[in-house]
């Protein structure tokens, strides 16, 4: 498994938060993600050889987030 930290503008709350973690949990190859409202951080632990970092980050655009 790899890790990455990405940083997400436009998270404030709890339900950001959900939203972030449901859409990245729906990914195969995807294991544990944590969110840091204040950092404006996820980090993701996923396999590489399952999904691409682009994917990731697509699944948090399309919650309407914006990935740095």
């Amino acid at each position: 498994m790899e890790k990455i930290t990405l940083t997400v503008l436009g998270m404030s709350c709890g339900h950001c938060e959900k939203a972030v973690k449901g859409a990245l949990a729906e990914l195969d190859g995807v294991g544990d993600v944590s969110v840091s409202l204040a950092d404006k951080t996820v980090t993701i632990e996923f396999d590489a050889n399952k999904v691409k970092v682009d994917q990731l980050k697509e699944a948090i655009e399309d919650q309407g987030y914006d990935v740095q």
